[in-house]
């Protein structure tokens, strides 16, 4: 039986790496290791966690996390090789733009295992986001790349790789999967909205935490005040990210804004399925707020999502208070399609053939 080691860092890779997982076990016919580097400490990320959400547990964990960014690269570079030595898989899958896919990449390719990135050919095009350097470095050295949209692939023939021996693939987004999968059981498992008595309440749903954003106090302040203003007409509630929270503390930094502690995930998918709107500088969370047919407000210069906003679903803002305000005044009476198929059907399944196709199973 054919072996892959997946490598992750971060929940949101977890989650969607179980769509994977899922399609893998019912399948039966190839082998998976999961490797968790530990990049993204999360203390939700208990037994509790791996139970509810049926996402496999790592056969290693490696612990990693809290260094800067050489030094959690190289750490997990030797360790992740000392892991694929023990091993010997035949592909390494790793999914979008961290620390940890760019070391699981290197470390596969100089032992000569075949490299599989999902969540390939994203571009910001901003070479100050540690992201955009993993994205473009593993894309180069990679076997199959699996795009999650049109674009994504654009930007990879720009780039040169219809000349490579590079595999590319539109594959769809396999978060859509995710947010699909436990959208069912969400509801069953959170009582946020009833603990934060927001029922029958319109409210905004907000995260803040890109560097760019929080370690810049001009552009700190622009935002909550453009926050502050939008809760004089409507609640936001930010759960708010550990780093977010100790600037606002630190500098005495106090808003009239629901500001709770950083939630699970079935949490998070209750929250979006019941605000009115997100205003987010979170990859993620844009596609997320789409697939439960809320508009984005995006707080940072550019964009991995163009199709969002070429499509009308969001607007970006940068740090820009007004801007922020007039946002929201725009997308409360704007009514939009989101039937449109942005990111696929059934991406886990697509993607599970591909890598089957490239082991020759």
């Amino acid at each position: 039986m054919k072996k892959i080691v997946t490598i992750l860092g971060a929940r949101p890779q977890f989650v969607k790496a179980a769509v994977l997982s899922r399609v893998i076990s019912d399948k039966d016919e190839i082998k998976e290791i999961i490797i968790h580097t530990g990049q993204h400490y999360d203390k939700n990320m208990s037994d509790v966690f791996f139970n509810e959400m049926n996402i496999p547990k790592p056969k290693y964990n490696l612990d990693i996390n809290g260094l800067g960014h050489g030094a959690m690269t190289g750490q997990m570079l030797e360790k992740i090789e000392d892991v694929l030595i023990k091993e010997k898989p035949d592909a390494v899958v790793i999914y979008g733009d961290t620390n940890s896919t760019i070391a699981g990449a290197l470390a596969a390719k100089k032992l000569d295992i075949k490299v599989i990135h999902i969540e390939a050919g994203l571009r910001s095009f901003n070479m100050q986001m540690p992201e955009e350097i993993n994205r473009i470095l593993t894309d180069r050295i990679s076997d199959l790349l699996l795009c999650p949209t049109d674009t994504a692939i654009d930007n990879l023939q720009r780039e040169g790789f219809d000349n490579l021996d590079i595999k590319v693939v539109k594959s769809g987004d396999i978060m859509k999967d995710a947010v699909e999968f436990y959208s069912k059981n969400s509801a069953k498992r959170s009582n946020i909205i009833k603990d934060l008595k927001l029922e029958s309440k319109d409210f905004v749903l907000a995260t803040i935490h890109r560097q760019e954003n929080t370690d810049d106090l001009t552009k700190l302040r622009s935002i909550f005040e453009g926050l502050e203003e939008v809760s004089k007409e409507m609640e936001v509630v930010i759960p708010l990210h550990p780093r977010t929270k100790n600037i606002l503390e630190k500098n005495d930094l106090k808003y009239n804004i629901t500001l709770i502690d950083p939630v699970g995930y079935f949490d998070m998918l209750e929250l979006l399925k019941n605000c009115k709107m997100v205003v987010t500088d979170s990859g993620g969370l844009q596609k997320e707020a789409f697939f439960n047919k809320k508009y984005c407000i995006i707080i940072r210069e550019e964009t991995e999502w163009v199709e969002l906003v070429e499509n009308g679903f969001a607007i970006i803002v940068g740090h820009n208070k007004e801007e922020i305000v007039n946002a929201v005044q725009y997308f409360k009476s704007k009514q939009s399609d989101f039937d449109i198929h942005l990111y696929g059907n059934e991406v886990g399944l697509k993607i599970y053939s591909e890598i089957i196709n490239l082991l020759n199973v």
